[in-house]
C-alpha cells in the first residue's frame, strides 16, 4: 500500500499515515485541530514485513484497515524512581 506519512507541527515526534490519496479532511475533527497542518514527510510503499523506526509495517497497515489512518505518537518517557 502506498502510505504518505505527515508530521505535526504542534506536537514533536508526532505522525499520520494515511494512504495515499486520501483526504486530510476524513480525519476526526478532535485530531486535526489538535495535531495542527500537517507536514508531508515521505510517501512510501507500506507492506507487511517492512520494518519502521517503532512498528513493524504489518501492525501500521492493520491500524490504517482499521481506522483510515495511524497515529505514532511520542514514547512515553518514564521515570524511576527508588
Amino acid at each position: 500500500m502506498l502510505v504518505n506519512v505527515y508530521r505535526s507541527p504542534r506536537k514533536e515526534l508526532t505522525y499520520i499515515y494515511l494512504p495515499h490519496g486520501s483526504k486530510l479532511e476524513c480525519l476526526p475533527d478532535t485530531l486535526r485541530e489538535t495535531f495542527g497542518e500537517p507536514e508531508l514527510v515521505v510517501s512510501l510503499h507500506l507492506t507487511p514485513d517492512r520494518k519502521l523506526a517503532r512498528y513493524s509495517g504489518e501492525y501500521v497497515l492493520s491500524e490504517i484497515e482499521q481506522q483510515g489512518f495511524f497515529l505514532q505518537m511520542p514514547p512515553i518517557e518514564r521515570e524511576d524512581t527508588c
